[in-house]
């Protein structure tokens, strides 16, 4: 057990761990390499009956932890999307970890419910998002999504759904690209996924408007209630963009709540030129995008943001004596804005990524990511080994191997998870797949907070290597 005057001492051993990891975290293989188990059998099956010196704590960590870590802040890293953090942030959540505060109420830390208060009109502000909306910081996009359709059905329902329990007739609508989050949370909200409407996408994987409105009113028809759309601005396979615009219009025609994931793309909405994707944003219901994939801020940090606290607070609130406080009403009290009561200190890491790289700082980063992917697909098909699947756009792009002529799909989609295989057992760099229209395709992102042109360079020259083995 260590004592708290010695934090000190300690703490140099750990800053000194984090700042040769950060130096050093290139020579790392970026996806682990261990085989299922190997961590778990190095862990003795008992907890220790006696404290153990910290230094063999340490020397554990580096020897058993580290090999079965796949690097996320590794700049190699370009799979899924990026989860990244900063030199601020992992300084801020050492900070937020000393003061351990539970930010369930504004009484029980008055300074992390203001701050995160301000945060969000910070981003809100930053993005062009309509000032009526009000924020709130989350852990996922999950999360807010699930929060919005309980407010949605809520609403929907004349807040009779919790007292209640769900009725078997309400209908929510996503584009056949939208995320597998979506199909949780209406599970999760009682609506049932049998309730889901998967609408038609087009050629750029982008819902078509006319499907979505023909399947309200056919509802409508068969005396279905329809509840809610989500629109997506950044899918996850492609980064398709819905016609917001247009979805709104539907959805005000109809009275239907409009919830917009733009979980990753959102944050290109800091750039003048991308705000063209919120065409329509007034009337959007909520929200929600996440700083901590490409904003540098430490998972976890989702900012959710909806036109109308007052159905949010309504439909999560609950009170017993022992929460009541003095200042119910006049101060936010974000323990009722969504699922959990507990409440992490989150604003904190926001407020220092902000400061330290301003709004200049970020888009500065945000614009050369996207400037490193438009150099990486010129470079890549100039080579003539591959072809893009889809439109690239912000800092991602979808490849794949050029077909042989037969064009026989099966064999090419083997082709291609071979070679992604192949790629990622080498540990040089990580990549990851999906499929469109029965087609595997490789995604690649270019995202890491402190990612060079060498790096880029890098999974050029992998990419190559790895398609002349494969040919």
């Amino acid at each position: 057990m260590i004592l708290k005057k010695d934090y000190l001492k300690h703490a140099q051993d750990v800053s000194l761990w984090i700042q040769d990891y950060f130096e050093n975290i290139e020579k790392l293989p970026v996806k682990s390499q261990v085989k299922p188990g190997d961590i778990y059998r190095q862990i003795p099956a008992q907890a220790p009956i006696k404290g153990e010196p910290f230094d063999q704590i340490i020397a554990d960590l580096q020897s058993i932890i580290v090999p079965g870590i796949t690097h996320w802040q590794h700049p190699n890293f370009h799979a899924y999307f990026p989860a990244n953090n900063s030199v601020e942030s992992v300084l801020a959540e050492q900070i937020t970890a000393a003061i351990g505060a539970q930010c369930m109420l504004w009484e029980t830390s008055p300074a992390a419910a203001e701050l995160e208060q301000k945060m969000m009109e910070w981003l809100r502000d930053a993005m062009g998002l309509p000032t009526h909306m009000e924020g709130v910081i989350q852990d996922t996009a999950s999360s807010a999504t699930l929060t919005a359709l309980l407010t949605a059905r809520e609403v929907k329902t004349n807040f009779q759904s919790n007292l209640n329990g769900v009725p078997g007739h309400l209908r929510v609508y996503c584009s056949e690209a939208t995320h597998s989050s979506i199909d949780k949370a209406v599970a999760i909200c009682g609506i049932g996924r049998n309730n889901l409407v998967k609408i038609s996408v087009d050629q750029q994987q982008s819902i078509i408007p006319e499907a979505l409105e023909k399947a309200i009113v056919e509802d409508l028809k068969s005396d279905k209630l329809p509840c809610a759309v989500v629109a997506t601005l950044g899918s996850t396979s492609t980064l398709a963009v819905d016609a917001l615009g247009a979805i709104a219009e539907i959805c005000k025609k109809y009275d239907v709540w409009l919830h917009v994931d733009a979980a990753y793309a959102g944050s290109a909405l800091l750039l003048s030129e991308y705000r063209w994707m919120i065409e329509g944003a007034e009337s959007m219901d909520s929200f929600v995008f996440n700083p901590h994939k490409w904003i540098f801020t430490q998972f976890d940090c989702s900012a959710y943001f909806v036109k109308n606290a007052e159905a949010l607070i309504k439909t999560f609130e609950i009170s017993p004596e022992y929460l009541k406080t003095k200042h119910r009403g006049v101060v936010n009290d974000y323990r009722d804005w969504g699922i959990a009561l507990g409440r992490r200190f989150r604003a904190l890491k926001l407020w220092f990524v902000l400061r330290s790289y301003g709004i200049e700082g970020i888009q500065s980063v945000l614009r050369n990511h996207i400037a490193l992917n438009e150099y990486f697909v010129q470079e890549l098909l100039a080579r003539e080994q591959f072809e893009l699947t889809a439109p690239s756009f912000l800092n991602m792009s979808c490849i794949r191997l050029k077909p042989t002529l037969d064009h026989n799909l099966e064999q090419e989609n083997n082709r291609n998870i071979n070679l992604l295989h192949h790629i990622n057992e080498a540990g040089k760099i990580y990549l990851t797949k999906t499929k469109v229209n029965d087609k595997i395709m490789i995604r690649i992102v270019f995202g890491q907070t402190y990612l060079m042109k060498k790096h880029v360079d890098l999974a050029l020259d992998v990419l190559h290597e790895a398609a002349d083995k494969c040919m």
